[in-house]
């Protein structure tokens, strides 16, 4: 049963957790709506489903943003406990770091389960349903990769270049230009009309004019063969096949994942489940980088805690890359770097570390042990 300092610990430490949690997500939706809205601007996102798309992509990112929130709320808890001399008090009464760590793997557990539920089952359903309204925005687009009226559209390093003049309220373009070096000779093909769509198989562009005018041949030379034409149709590469296959993973079920013995499929898998994983090794870090003592400057902590920060969520991306890319064997699995950043805080820390100093002195049977039993 929890005792009064186990309850009030706990309700510190939610507090400031559901704070951090409210100011992330209010940020996090605002860049959001911007880029939405810059989105709707250049014709790639309808209006209609604005707010939809919005939602899908906080539920998409929602596990993303639990752990690192849950590791400030931890470090702001245990700083201000520090400042305020209560911890140096709870040690005097024999509360020391297993007893914080009970609490915390208390508060971590039901954190990890809904970390874990927004990553294993709406991340991927909430991917589907952003995957979904691209494909009927492509559908209706107007523009080349974000084009607007009036702009050139560079593409194949150069190769291929094309400027749309208009786009009228059916989504037809008009006044359109293109240059097209490929394959030794250049041709310069004018229409006035034209249309534009995503091939899905492929996720090419397919560009068609109608009733226009080309010009083959090579600059600097009078041997240019012109014609008329009914129907052109151009191509250009859009999606590759790495970036396609990564969109279907994303958006396949934890379920399926389980049962796929493909790798890329089992990285996406350790990628989820990592999240909830994150939340107990957060806690084991949190605690050894604040000093209990108010006396002890804090400023070496701090920079270490912001570098241990940085390197954890961003060593994840590497470890999953070197496994898919098969750098690192299967059987260290892409997790290795929740244990490599813990040993490097202890390492760190352990010369002057006062938890760790107290962890040594809490022993069975010690007055230490029996003042935490009581």
């Amino acid at each position: 049963m929890l005792g009064i300092l186990d309850r009030y610990i706990l309700r510190e430490v939610t507090k400031v957790f559901l704070a951090i949690i409210l100011v992330l997500v209010l940020i996090v939706a605002s860049l959001m709506f911007l880029r939405t809205l810059e989105e709707v601007n250049v014709g790639g996102l309808g209006v209609d489903v604005v707010f939809l798309y919005l939602r899908l992509q906080l539920l998409r990112d929602a596990s993303s943003l639990l752990p690192p929130a849950f590791f400030l709320a931890l470090l702001v808890t245990l700083s201000r406990l520090s400042r305020d001399s209560e911890l140096i008090a709870m040690n005097a009464c024999g509360v020391g770091p297993p007893r914080l760590y009970l609490i915390f793997l208390l508060l971590a557990i039901p954190v990890a389960l809904i970390t874990g539920w927004f990553a294993l089952d709406l991340k991927p359903r909430a991917a589907a349903g952003i995957q979904e309204i691209r494909l009927q925005q492509q559908g209706q687009a107007a523009q080349i990769a974000g084009l607007q009226p009036g702009r050139f559209y560079v593409e194949e390093q150069g190769e291929v270049v094309v400027y749309i003049g208009e786009i009228d309220r059916r989504k037809s373009l008009e006044k359109v230009f293109i240059l097209d070096r490929r394959g030794g000779t250049t041709r310069l093909v004018v229409s006035d009309r034209g249309a534009h769509r995503i091939e899905e198989v492929t996720g090419d562009h397919l560009v068609a004019l109608n009733r226009g005018h080309r010009f083959d041949g090579q600059p600097g030379s009078g041997a240019y063969l012109v014609g008329d034409f009914e129907e052109y149709l151009i191509r250009i590469p859009g999606a590759g096949p790495a970036k396609r296959a990564s969109t279907k993973r994303a958006t396949t079920p934890t379920a399926d994942l389980l049962r796929s013995p493909e790798l890329g499929d089992r990285v996406e898998l350790e990628h989820r489940i990592a999240a909830p994983l994150a939340i107990f090794t957060l806690v084991l870090l949190a605690i050894p980088l604040v000093d209990p003592s108010p006396r002890q400057r804090a400023s070496g902590r701090l920079l270490l805690a912001f570098l241990a920060y940085f390197s954890f969520f961003n060593l994840q991306r590497l470890a999953e890359s070197w496994l898919e890319t098969g750098v690192t064997p299967s059987w260290l699995t892409s997790f290795w770097y929740q244990f490599a950043i813990l040993a490097f805080v202890q390492l760190v820390l352990l010369p002057e570390n006062a938890w760790i100093k107290r962890l040594r002195d809490w022993r069975p049977g010690s007055r230490v042990a029996r003042a935490e039993g009581a």
